[in-house]
């Protein structure tokens, strides 16, 4: 079926009748939704937010962790024309006032008590006149969403349903604001044409069917997350609901999701959690013997076959077989998108029998520009472009792109708009790249990453980070050295594994910031520098190491909501500490003398 708007993939999943569309899980017990109740839950709230006088577009916003109310809240804002501005759970409320009062939202949708309180806050900032809480929370001002949901039709309304399909693909379906890596906000606009058009063509080379299960973890505040649970329900996979990334391991086993879609922080926590219980003993030997295994039979898992070799079915029986399990054992199809994936962590993967298909996109294309795909599948790139998007490459490297897909603007920013784009109307994605002779597309850095060294040679400092990373030890690595004699780095540990680590060198742990500036623990990660510069040009080499003693995240202002680096936040919070390291040498070290700093 040809779909041109996002209501029309509604009405693709009400049609098919399903018993078990979405599910939750309410204290022990995993509740399924039908295509019937989804159907009566959606059009109940688009009833509501028309008697309230909200029209074609109006906007409406969703404060919320991922739950089956945000995807009926917004299925039911669609259907009436209206625009769905979301909000980041764990943003502040200065924060959502800024998107609330720049979007002009009327009606908030609001997961708890505590982000009713969060908006109740500010709502004299902004254009607020009702908000909707999905829990009930008995306030006077709160209005209970599931009641809402309960006054929908249980049959089908003919009237409201021409109405809804009559929306066109050039009206907007959503404005949403991403500050990204910058920290510069703008409202990103999006079409239900553009939703759709991208949405026909990411996954249908994968085998996905009704019976399917996908785990819904990213947050949907974000385009990526909105994209994959749009394609799931289009092709009737239930969308089983993870409020908060913290449940993920407790909730796969349950849930035993077909299909995995996640950043590759998730990847790497996996490995990480791999490599940790393999680290002594005979479990050592073992795992490295399967590794090697594994890396002979890389290409055939790479083409999509499954080996036969007595050796690779020992070695799946023994250690591959405990890194599926730990996806939940049932994982068919497995997609990475977000952030760049790295080689060294895809060739891990690839080679305990896992191929992951990395993609690329961004908000503004709604998201995916590329993707590999089962039949179409080469390590180290993001994939051929969608048939409908069209990619080249500028003479400075950077990746452009033009296709239905891509945004209508930014909201209220018309310079900023333009700006975006080249005379000829190619979108500017920022980063930079290339299409090799088969038309794959590879992804090296971003543009704004570029670090130029005083001595005018350009480093791309995220595939030096994302080597770094793959250590069990290294947390977030972040290179810096623009404008600078040479590159540094600074790395914050994974406390879990250094702590380990520790303990069995006998090493007293008190401070993190005392362990960090034991002289084994540099020594440590000394060698951890050294490993990742063997492969480097020598103007790449990092000649300085900054261990801290902090975890990163997006509380803390230093990761965006969809875990990637704030850079430039990162480097100012260090910034004495940084200038420290370069004021202690007049000339760059050698790699050998490296030093680490607490």
């Amino acid at each position: 079926m040809s779909i041109e708007t996002v209501n029309q993939v509604f009405y693709q999943v009400v049609d098919r009748r399903l018993d078990r569309v979405m599910l939750y899980k309410q204290t022990v017990k995993w509740i399924p939704i039908s295509s019937r109740e989804l159907y009566r839950d959606a059009v109940g709230i688009a009833r509501a937010l028309a008697t309230w006088g909200i029209a074609k577009g109006d906007r409406v916003a969703i404060l919320s962790e991922n739950r089956p109310e945000w995807a009926t809240a917004e299925f039911g804002t669609l259907l009436i024309g209206g625009v769905i501005v979301p909000i980041y759970p764990t943003l502040t409320a200065e924060q959502c006032s800024f998107v609330l009062a720049d979007s002009g939202a009327r009606i908030a949708f609001v997961s708890t008590a505590e982000q009713f309180k969060k908006l109740q806050s500010v709502r004299s900032l902004t254009r607020l006149e009702k908000i909707v809480v999905m829990d009930y929370i008995g306030t006077p001002d709160a209005i209970p969403m599931h009641r809402l949901m309960h006054d929908g039709p249980v049959a089908r309304d003919p009237e409201f349903d021409a109405r809804a399909l009559a929306i066109s693909p050039d009206d907007l379906a959503t404005i949403i604001y991403t500050s990204g890596t910058t920290g510069t906000s703008k409202g990103v606009m999006l079409t239900q044409g553009n939703l759709a058009s991208n949405l026909l063509h990411s996954l249908n080379d994968y085998s996905l069917n009704p019976g399917d299960v996908s785990l819904s973890f990213l947050p949907l505040s974000h385009i990526t997350a909105r994209h994959v649970d749009y394609a799931m329900l289009y092709h009737g996979v239930t969308v089983a609901y993870c409020p908060q990334i913290d449940q993920l391991r407790q909730y796969i086993p349950e849930v035993r999701p077909t299909i995995f879609v996640a950043v590759p922080r998730v990847y790497e926590k996996i490995r990480a959690q791999a490599e940790t219980l393999t680290k002594s003993g005979l479990k050592q030997k073992v795992y490295q013997w399967a590794r090697r295994v594994g890396h002979a039979h890389r290409d055939a898992i790479l083409a999509g076959k499954q080996p036969t070799s007595a050796a690779w079915k020992l070695a799946d029986k023994l250690v591959f077989s405990k890194i599926r399990q730990a996806l939940g054992g049932s994982v068919k199809i497995y997609i990475s998108g977000g952030a760049p994936l790295g080689r060294d962590l895809a060739e891990w993967y690839a080679d305990m029998g896992i191929r992951i298909h990395e993609g690329y996109g961004l908000t503004e294309t709604s998201p995916v520009i590329a993707l590999n795909k089962p039949n179409a599948h080469k390590i180290g790139t993001v994939g051929p472009p969608l048939p409908n998007v069209e990619v080249r490459i500028a003479d400075d490297g950077e990746i452009l792109t033009r296709g239905p897909c891509v945004f209508k603007g930014y909201w209220n920013m018309p310079e900023e708009t333009a700006a975006a784009f080249t005379p000829d109307g190619w979108f500017k994605t920022g980063d930079i790249g290339n299409l090799d002779a088969d038309g794959f597309l590879s992804v090296t850095d971003r543009k704004k990453d570029l670090i130029k060294t005083s001595g005018g040679k350009f480093i791309a400092p995220q595939p030096i980070e994302r080597k770094l990373q793959s250590n069990s030890f290294v947390s977030e690595a972040i290179v810096i050295g623009d404008r600078r004699k040479f590159p540094c780095v600074v790395i914050a540990p994974d406390f879990t594994e250094l702590e380990r680590w520790a303990r069995e060198q006998g090493l007293r742990i008190g401070s993190r910031e005392d362990l960090v500036n034991d002289p084994k623990v540099r020594e440590l990660f000394d060698g951890v520098v050294a490993e990742a510069n063997r492969d480097l040009a020598q103007f790449e080499k990092l000649k300085k190491v900054l261990i801290v003693p902090d975890n990163f995240s997006v509380a803390d202002g230093s990761l965006t909501p969809t875990l990637k680096l704030k850079r430039r936040v990162v480097e100012e919070r260090y910034r004495q500490r940084i200038q420290q390291l370069y004021e202690t040498s007049a000339r760059p070290t050698e790699p050998a003398d490296i030093a680490a700093n607490g």
